[in-house]
């Protein structure tokens, strides 16, 4: 009984959904997503698209077919298609499931058929992320066909991306959900839990750039000592070398130190001025950095991890190995234009921060908070009159 009423209630969002044409519009799109995901193509010539290749050294030869569609499933079939722009599609989709539940002369219906309240609103919550899981799996399927045929690798990697997407969307539709509950407004509900989404990236954002600033600061700070030692140890050469032709030397005798000087070594050598000052200065940015990344990391603690949740697909789809080649192609090219790449000590120092957290971290934190939300969405459900 509780099975045939579970899938009546499936059976009726879904019909609701499809008289928008809102299900099938979406399919077509990530049907489109992937026609454009197979368009792309890299070959021992360049990249190609469609029947027109590129010439360059962007070939085969630095990247192999199977891990070139990978990292187009990874770069943009990923977070820009699936966590995105269908993210949003699938919001702008399934807003409406709650406050339509709620409004009036539809929920009177549902409350009198022999259905718990909680079990009511859960449905409904279900429904909208089936709906979803539907789309990516769509997708999934498709860039696993690309795969298998362009590239001959038949990579079931690609399959993950329905569990991973779907609990990022879970996150947000469970806000859009309580908004809806709240408001009874569809509109209310997206324009709010657009402006949750913005919220969460300004606050990974904000954390990436603490992370990062007080990380740089630490490599100055290791850095450091060396850079006066070496400075120090010129200074004390160039003394010897006064010594030895008689001249004076600041600090000793009847020579005095430059004001503001502490010693010799740095009146010989200004440079030793300022790596200390460099030093010091290091110590006091990894101070301040290390106090606002903690302030970053415990709001974020609270909040779902968007961000984190999707970059899980990239630690379980590709290897170091098979994107070796295209990196360091890509130094080879900055250095040959002469650009600077950076220190990648410090990338490397910030990618292991991140991949210090735990899938169950990630995972376990965002699903406690989308809990709390649905447990509250279930207790304001139950309890109100409608």
């Amino acid at each position: 009984m509780i099975l045939m009423q579970t899938k009546a209630m499936f059976i009726d969002a879904y019909r609701e959904l499809n008289a928008k044409k809102l299900f099938w519009i979406t399919l077509g799109l990530n049907l489109f997503a992937v026609i454009i995901f197979a368009s792309l193509g890299i070959n021992e010539r360049g990249f190609s698209i469609l029947f027109w290749t590129f010439e360059g050294r962007f070939n085969t030869s630095v990247l192999s077919e199977a891990a070139f569609y990978k990292l187009e499933f990874l770069t943009w079939g990923v977070p820009w298609w699936l966590s995105k722009l269908a993210t949003t599609l699938a919001l702008i989709s399934t807003a409406s499931i709650i406050p339509d539940l709620v409004s009036g002369g539809t929920i009177e219906p549902q409350l009198s058929k022999p259905i718990g309240r909680v079990r009511l609103f859960l449905t409904k919550y279900l429904t909208g992320l089936l709906f979803v899981a539907v789309q990516i799996f769509v997708f999934s399927f498709g860039s696993f066909l690309v795969l298998g045929i362009r590239a001959g690798s038949w990579e079931f990697g690609l399959f993950l991306a329905v569990p991973i997407v779907l609990a990022f969307f879970s996150y947000i539709f469970a806000f859009c959900a309580f908004m809806g509950l709240l408001t009874r407004s569809t509109i209310a509900a997206l324009l709010l839990t657009m402006l949750f989404w913005f919220t969460l990236f300004v606050v990974h954002t904000g954390e990436g750039i603490m992370i990062f600033q007080r990380e740089e600061a630490a490599l100055r700070m290791e850095d450091g000592p060396e850079k006066i030692a070496a400075q120090e140890r010129f200074a004390t050469r160039r003394i010897e070398q006064l010594r030895e032709q008689g001249r004076p030397i600041p600090g000793e005798g009847d020579e005095p130190l430059p004001e503001g000087i502490p010693d010799a070594l740095q009146a010989i050598n200004p440079t030793l001025g300022s790596a200390r000052e460099e030093l010091a200065s290091a110590e006091t940015a990894y101070e301040t950095w290390s106090t606002w990344a903690r302030v970053t990391s415990g709001l974020k603690f609270v909040l779902p991890k968007t961000q984190e949740t999707i970059g899980l697909l990239e630690r379980n789809l590709i290897s170091e190995d098979e994107v070796s080649g295209l990196t360091d192609m890509i130094e080879q090219m900055n250095q040959e234009g002469g650009g600077n790449s950076g220190d990648p000590r410090l990338g490397e120092r910030v990618e292991a921060v991140y991949d210090a957290r735990s899938i169950g971290w990630i995972l376990g934190t965002s699903f406690v908070f989308e809990g709390v939300l649905l447990g509250v969405c279930c207790l304001i459900f139950a309890r109100r009159d409608f």
